[in-house]
């Protein structure tokens, strides 16, 4: 069969979510983690490192994906400052590259990296997700109301956070992509010298938010981005729930396409069902639950040579569980187990 490299999310040590239960999913390869108790900008620890990797191990679990290193808001600003942070991202590289780790996944969305409107939406069968709904979140718009983002809260001050949002009243679209231009110049040398796939991460939702501009959205701007500079190094993390609540998005195509691009380096499959313009609720995994059609999804990633990493996106919580919203265990190790089934089906199907 041909392999699938599937992952799983861990969050550390206080993930409620134990390596010893992500290993018993079945065909289960490796986790994808991170150092989180380091400030944005600053440089992680060889120990931090290996900490995460012998704990994976021990647990006979891979440790090839970090996400994410995340990207230091001077260098999306385009600030005096932002060389300095570039170079202890590739320091970072570096030693995750000494560490075994073969991709990044990052993203450059300014502020906000993910919104939605409720982060425990309760389902008719009585789990819950994650919601979305455009004209909630325009009016939790923190340059005008009182900070009451689901899930931001805490990582803001109000003032701290209408400073940052005036300092990206100078940063338009064309702005935003020659940061990025200048980021990817800094670091995928670095990334060539060492074998590292940087894979960017889709905008979540796929629209401008609250006057900020948002570029990853569309199979266009993907095409741009990945000529940005263009070396193999440079690829997506593709997210089909975040690109796929967008109906301009054929996302079974755009799979092919990045994917025989050999830009594909990273795939985070998640199914959402779509309820209006710029609404949508997060689902199970499986195609009739919501607005993808998973199967199509693979197929496409099958027959175009994918070889990258793949893991279970966003799950419900379901049978009670209690932990990080979308992140509990039982409904990702079903994803998981779903999407191996499809896998396996269209290799034998192939044969």
């Amino acid at each position: 069969m041909k392999k699938l490299n599937m992952t799983f999310r861990w969050y550390g040590e206080n993930d409620p979510v134990s390596l010893e239960y992500i290993s018993q999913i079945p065909a289960m390869t490796g986790i994808v983690s991170a150092v989180y108790d380091v400030p944005v900008g600053k440089e992680w620890s060889d120990e931090s490192i290996a900490k995460i990797k012998n704990a994976a191990n021990a647990n006979n679990l891979a440790f090839e994906v970090v996400e994410s290193v995340p990207v230091h808001e001077d260098i999306k600003l385009g600030k005096s400052s932002r060389d300095e942070y570039i170079e202890v991202y590739r320091r970072n590289i570096k030693k995750l590259a000494n560490a075994g780790v073969k991709c990044i996944c990052y993203n450059f969305m300014p502020v906000f990296d993910w919104l939605r409107s409720d982060l425990a939406h309760k389902n008719a069968d009585g789990s819950t997700s994650l919601i979305y709904r455009d004209a909630q979140v325009l009016d939790m718009d923190p340059n005008t109301k009182e900070l009451s983002l689901p899930g931001w809260d805490e990582s803001y001050t109000k003032e701290g956070l209408r400073a940052l949002l005036d300092e990206y009243k100078s940063v338009d679209e064309e702005k935003l992509w020659e940061n990025m231009k200048y980021f990817l110049n800094g670091v995928i040398p670095t990334c060539e010298e060492c074998g590292v796939n940087m894979a960017i991460h889709p905008d979540d939702p796929p629209w401008g938010i609250f006057g900020l501009p948002r570029v990853i959205t569309n199979a266009k701007n993907l095409e741009r981005f990945v000529h940005l500079v263009d070396s193999p190094c440079n690829g997506l993390t593709f997210c089909t729930g975040s690109l796929g609540v967008s109906k301009e998005n054929d996302i079974v195509d755009m799979v092919r396409h990045f994917t025989e691009m050999g830009r594909l380096h990273f795939l985070h499959v998640r199914n959402i069902l779509i309820t209006g313009d710029r609404d949508f609720n997060e689902t199970s995994h499986k195609s009739e639950c919501g607005s993808l059609d998973i199967y199509e999804i693979m197929k496409a990633a099958y027959e175009a040579g994918f070889n990258g990493y793949v893991r279970p996106d966003h799950g419900r919580m379901i049978w009670g569980e209690q932990g990080r919203p979308g992140y509990g265990l039982y409904d990702r190790a079903l994803g998981a187990a779903y999407i191996n089934g499809i896998w396996e089906a269209i290799d034998k199907a192939h044969k």
